[in-house]
C-alpha cells in the first residue's frame, strides 16, 4: 500500500501497519506548527495616499462637465503637507483614465489657515491649446496672486496666493474651465444663439399695435380717453434741433426712458405711477422707437406703441411741427440727465 510499510513485531507473530515518517500525522502537525503563516503587512501612509487620491481622481471625473465636446473639471482639494505631490498624483489618474477623450480639468489644493499661504494650482488637458487658453485666463481672473508657474508634461503648476479662501476663487476657476474649452470659432460668423438687429426689431413689432401717425394725432385729440396718453420723442438733442420737434411731447432720451416710465423704480416721473398709461414713441424714421415701445411693455406698460415712420411721416402726413423752438419743450426733457 502506498505511504505505508510492514513492521514485524519483536515477536514476529503478526504485522503492523504505520504511516511513514514523511506523510504521518505527527510530521504534518510539526511541519505546520514551524512554518508560519504569512502574515498582510501594515499601510503605509503613501498607500493611504495613493487610495485617497485615487477615490479624489474617480469623484472628479464623475462630476466633470461636458461643454462643447469636452469634459470639464474643477476640483479644491483640502490638504496639509507635500501638496504639489499629492496633486500630482490625482493629475495622474484623472489623465490616465481620460486618455482617450478631450478633456480640461483645474485642481488645486486649499488650505483654511489663519496666516495667508500659496496654494499649488495645476491645469492640465488633452490638448495645448486647450491648457494655454486657460492659462492665460486664470493668470489674468488671479492676477496679482500667482506667485510662480512653471510648464511640463502639458500642464501648468503654479502657486497661487490664497486660493479657495474666497467662493469667487472656485467659480473663477470654473468660468477660466468654460471658456478655455469653448471650440474656437470663425470671428466672423455668428455665435450661436445670436440674432441680427431685423430679427429682433421683427420680433418686437410682432408685439406692439403700431399707429400711423396720423392716427396718434387724432387720438391725441380725443376729448375722452381711457387712460392718459403720452406723446413721447426719444430722439437725441442734436436731431432735435436740427430736424424740429412736436411741439407738446414730452423728450425723454431714449438711454433713460425705462427708469423714467417704470411705476416700481424711484427714478420715475410723477406721472408714471400706473401701468395703463397710453405711450405713443416716435424716433426719426421709426426703427428704434419699436424697440423702445417693446421694452416698456416688458416693465408692464402693455398699452405703448410707437408712429410707423417716426417723425418723418409726422411731418409728410403735414402735422404740426415745431421747427423754429431750440428749447427744451417741455419741463420733463430736463429729467433725462440723471438716472
Amino acid at each position: 500500500m502506498i505511504g505505508f510499510r510492514t513492521i514485524v513485531s519483536p515477536g514476529g507473530l503478526s504485522p503492523q501497519s504505520s504511516k511513514s515518517s514523511t506523510t504521518g500525522p505527527a510530521s504534518v502537525i510539526d511541519d505546520t506548527a514551524l512554518v508560519p503563516r504569512n502574515v498582510l503587512g501594515l499601510r503605509t501612509l503613501g498607500d493611504v495616499r495613493e487610495q485617497v487620491s485615487q477615490e479624489i481622481a474617480v469623484h472628479t471625473i464623475t462630476k466633470a462637465q461636458y461643454f462643447d465636446g469636452v469634459r470639464i473639471g474643477v476640483r479644491l482639494v483640502l490638504s496639509r503637507s507635500e501638496d504639489e505631490e499629492f496633486l500630482r498624483q490625482v493629475v495622474g489618474k484623472i489623465q490616465h483614465q481620460l486618455t482617450l477623450h478631450d478633456h480640461l480639468f483645474a485642481v488645486a489644493t486649499t488650505a483654511h489657515s489663519a496666516t495667508p499661504a500659496p496654494s499649488t494650482l495645476i491645469i492640465f488637458g488633452s490638448s495645448q491649446d486647450y491648457v494655454q487658453r486657460a492659462v492665460l485666463l486664470a493668470s489674468s481672473k488671479f492676477i496679482g496672486r500667482v506667485v510662480a508657474a512653471t510648464h511640463e508634461d502639458g500642464a501648468w503648476v503654479a502657486s497661487v496666493q490664497d486660493l479657495g479662501s474666497s467662493p469667487y476663487d472656485e467659480e473663477a476657476l470654473w468660468d477660466v474651465i468654460r471658456k478655455a474649452a469653448r471650440s474656437p470659432m470663425d470671428p466672423l460668423s455668428p455665435p450661436p444663439g445670436s440674432r441680427g438687429i431685423d430679427d429682433i426689431l421683427a420680433e418686437s413689432r410682432a408685439k406692439l399695435q403700431r399707429i400711423s401717425a396720423t392716427q396718434a394725432f387724432e387720438e391725441l385729440r380725443e376729448t375722452q380717453v381711457g387712460a392718459p396718453t403720452f406723446l413721447v420723442d426719444i430722439r437725441p438733442q442734436a436731431q432735435r434741433e436740427m430736424e424740429g420737434g412736436i411741439h407738446g411731447s414730452l423728450i425723454i432720451e431714449r438711454n433713460v426712458l425705462e427708469w423714467r416710465f417704470d411705476p416700481r423704480c424711484a427714478s420715475r416721473l410723477a406721472i408714471a405711477d400706473r401701468y395703463d398709461l397710453r405711450i405713443i414713441i416716435f424716433c426719426q424714421e421709426g426703427y428704434t422707437s419699436s424697440l423702445a415701445a417693446y421694452s416698456l411693455q416688458q416693465l408692464g406698460l402693455l398699452n405703448a406703441t410707437d408712429i410707423i415712420g417716426g417723425y418723418e411721416a409726422w411731418k409728410d402726413a403735414e402735422l404740426p411741427v415745431d421747427v423754429d423752438r431750440r428749447e427744451p419743450r417741455s419741463l420733463v426733457s430736463l429729467a433725462g440727465s440723471v438716472v
